[in-house]
Order: structure tokens, then sequence, then C-alpha cells
């Protein structure tokens, strides 16, 4: 399997055409895609969503930020929103074959090839963070591009993560980091009074104590004030939800919203789930869906001939005298399939009567088992990729001298990727066993399977984990992985 990773960066660019063209032109390569450009001159920004494959992707990102650099001045740069340099925010975001602790590694080596590079300092923010309070981006942009590059020279806590303690003369700073999929969505008020949409925001963003998972922000946009927000958990705190809080406060001030808008791009899981809220459709599923359903079908996921013609070639390859798919792969799509289960016992109690009081439990239980129920699905092909690269590693430094950390480095991704089975599969475990005093109990069989299955997949991810960490050099890491499998052992 291919990994694929989207990178979002932002640039402090919104109303030359030119300049945002060059910039999408240096970063065009083999291996990464163009999805989507936007540009909004009041806010003097543009948002770029390119998804790729691994070192394609962040080789894109560097030359982009170098490109900006080039052609943006922030001295002379005015806009609504804050920025911190010519590249703003440069974000990784897992998609596919690849873990968060993935774009960690990857957003710390991009940002030492943009101050290796360019000489642009880097900051790097949320998951990539080398101290808690940069996780925070809006901690690290605070006083923007002239409020750093007055403090960074004489405030230690400015100091950046790679680079001397100076902003590049025109470019800045560049912040650099791993996170979730965001969802950047704004709505409109009808008022140009940009001190509600202030306090609106102020009332909405977690950091002051709204809704968890949501950053926000009032502007003036267009002649409207906007409340302007990143939703960095769409499943925990959904587009629905912040909508319907958005305008119970805008009516404490006499006014309503207009209109939305969502910058980039958004998952259509998000979008299902403001239909399923606003429709008030009973037992909504994504299979309802016409187009979903016909590309399961298409796609060979849903096969004539019943559910046995669905599961019978990944059954049949485990049998296969080949070393992939193995047990990994199998540890994976058990939990997965426990990760089913439960999700099918709470969608069926959800709604009804009887359960009416277990409500927000239900939907959380259902939301966060449909993000586990793709991560392991993603982790089945993953493990056997993993395995495939070690054998490669093996091979190359048999043929290379001073290839050894070729080797660890491949162990340490095949070590990785069961530990993280291990660990969701435990949460599904866990889950799956709370759900039991608040569904129906016609359906203790499903969830004592589901139990039952998500314990299988741990003690395999971990025999998994151990035969890697038998091999391994680096002492650090495996005493890292030794602790949180004794974490998931005493559990």
């Amino acid at each position: 399997m291919q990994t694929l990773v989207e990178c979002v960066p932002n640039f402090s660019e919104g109303r030359d055409k030119s300049k945002v063209d060059a910039i999408v032109e240096a970063m065009k390569l083999d291996g990464v895609f163009l999805l989507d450009r936007e540009m909004d001159a009041d806010h003097n920004r543009c948002v770029i969503t390119l998804v790729g494959e691994r070192e394609a992707i962040q080789e894109a990102a560097i030359r982009g930020v170098g490109k900006a650099a080039e052609l943006i001045d922030l001295n002379q740069h005015q806009g609504a929103h804050p920025r911190l340099g010519a590249a703003d925010v440069v974000p990784f975001i897992p998609i596919e074959g690849v873990s968060i602790e993935d774009c960690v590694t990857m957003a710390r080596h991009v940002g030492e090839q943009i101050w290796k590079r360019h000489q642009v300092p880097v900051y790097l923010y949320e998951s990539a963070a080398t101290i808690p309070e940069r996780q925070n981006l809006e901690y690290i942009r605070r006083g923007q591009f002239e409020g750093i590059r007055d403090e960074i020279a004489t405030n230690p806590a400015r100091k950046p993560d790679f680079g001397d303690p100076r902003v590049h003369p025109s470019a800045g700073a560049c912040v650099v980091g791993a996170r979730k999929f965001l969802i950047a969505y704004n709505i409109f008020l009808s008022t140009a009074d940009v001190s509600i949409a202030k306090k609106i925001a102020k009332a909405v963003r977690f950091s002051t104590g709204g809704l968890r998972f949501v950053k926000a922000a009032g502007f003036l946009v267009r002649g409207q004030a906007q409340v302007s927000m990143n939703l960095t958990d769409f499943e925990q705190t959904p587009i629905h939800r912040v909508f319907e809080m958005v305008r119970a406060e805008a009516a404490r001030y006499g006014v309503v919203p207009v209109s939305s808008e969502i910058v980039g791009l958004v998952p259509k899981k998000a979008l299902e789930q403001a239909a399923e809220w606003f429709l008030q459709v009973e037992n909504f599923d994504s299979s309802l869906i016409l187009e979903t359903r016909l590309a399961s079908v298409m796609g060979g996921k849903m096969a004539v001939g019943g559910l046995r013609a669905g599961v019978e070639p990944f059954i049949e390859q485990l049998a296969a005298p080949t070393a992939t798919p193995g047990g990994g792969s199998a540890a994976a799509a058990s939990s997965a399939m426990a990760a089913g289960l439960a999700n099918m016992v709470a969608s069926m109690s959800r709604g009804k009567k009887a359960y009416a009081q277990f409500e927000a439990q239900l939907s959380e239980a259902i939301s966060r088992l449909s993000q586990l129920r793709d991560e392991l699905k993603a982790a089945i092909d993953a493990d056997a990729e993993s395995y495939k690269s070690v054998m490669e590693a093996y091979k190359k430094s048999r043929e290379a001298a001073a290839s050894d950390g070729i080797v660890d480095a491949a162990l340490k991704q095949a070590t990785s990727i069961p530990l993280n089975v291990a660990e969701r599969a435990r949460e599904v475990q866990r889950i799956a066993e709370a759900l039991g005093p608040i569904t129906n109990p016609n359906m203790k069989s499903d969830l004592t399977t589901a139990s039952a299955l998500a314990k299988a997949a741990i003690e395999g991810a971990l025999a998994n984990v151990e035969i890697n960490l038998e091999s391994l050099k680096d002492e650090g890491f495996v005493a890292q992985v030794r602790l949180r499998t004794q974490a998931l052992q005493s559990r």
C-alpha cells in the first residue's frame, strides 16, 4: 500500500495570483497532487491543499516555503488574518499508510531543511511540538511577525526549534507540524459590527471556555462580521454543533448567521454528520448514500455472492505460503471487526426511546468507533508493507557499508504499526464493554464477540511488537515501546 500524506501550507498572499501560481509551480513534483487552492483577499492569505507520497510531499513543502520567502515581504503585508511568516503554517496530516507519529518525523525533517536551505527559522507545533505550550499555534504566533521580530533574540521562550534566534528579514518565521484533519469553517453574520463576531468567537473557542477542538476569532470580511474557526477534531466536535452554538450566541446580540464557508476541503463524513443532525434521519449510516454504496460495490467491497465473497480473498491470502499478510495484518483485521460489531450495537440502540438517556454516550461511541475502524483497516495493509520494508532494508544493508541505520529505521516502523493496533484494539475493547449496560441486552453476544476479537488482536499485535524489539539496536526506542506494552498488559 502506498503512503499518502496531506499537506496544507498557508501562505501570506491572497491578492497576487501570479505569486501564488509561482509557489504552486515550485511544489509540483512527481508523486504530489494539488487538490485545492483558496485565495482570500481580505485575509490576504492562500491555502494550498496537497496530497502525496511521504518523501515527495516533504520536498514539495520545503520548495514551497523557499519560493514564498523569495516572493513575499511581510514588511509590506497587510491582511485580516494573523501571520508569522511568508509561509505561515505547514501541517502534515496522515491519510493512508502513515501514522501521526510518522508525520511528526516528517515535520521535524522539513523544519530542519527549511532553515538549512532558506534561512527561515522554524517552530514546531501541534503533535510535533517540543514543548507543551507550542502545541497551540496561537501561542507561537502571538504578536505576529512584528512581535517575533522584536523578541526572538532576547526572549528565550521565543527561541525557534530550528535556526538562529533571528527572523528572515522579509519572510519572518515558519510554523511546521503534524495534526489530524482540520476543517477551516467560517460563519458570516447579519451585521458589520466585528465586535459581535469577536464576542461570539470568545464564547465558542475552547481556550476561553467554549467547545473542545474549536479555535475561533472574529474578523470583518467583505463588509460582514465573520466568526472564523478551525475545527481540529470534527468527529468529536462536529460542524453542526459549532453552527448551532454560533447561532445561539448570535441571537443574544440580535443577529443571525446568513451564510457559512469552508476553506479548503472537508471530509465527506463531516457533511454526513451534519445531514443526519439537521434532517433527523433515524439509524442513518453512510452506506445509505447511493454514491457510497456504488463505490463499495464497484470497489469489490460488497461483492455479489454474500458475505463470504467479501472476506474469502483475505482469508486465502493469510493461508497462502507467503510471509504477508501475516499475524500483524490478521490482528488489525480482528480489531477492525471488533470495532464494526460494537458500532453496529451502538447504532441499533441509538435513537430508540428505551435508550434516549444514553444518546450522547452512544453518539460519542459511534463517532470514535468509526474513526478506530478506519485506522485499523488501514493498518491491515500497512503491517504487510512494513514487513516488506524490513526485508528490503536487510538486503540494502548487505549490499552497502555504513547502512546499519536503514534496518533500525525499518524495524521501528514495523514495530510502531502493531503497537498502534494493540492500543487501538484496547480502546475498542473498552468501548465494547462500556456499551453493555446502555444498549439492547439482546445484542450482548455481539459485544462479547467484539471484546474477544479485540483481546485476540491485542495479544497478536503485541507478539509482533516483541519479535521486532529483539532485533532493534536503539535502546531508547526499545525502552519507550516496552513502557507502552507494559501499560497495555497491566490493564
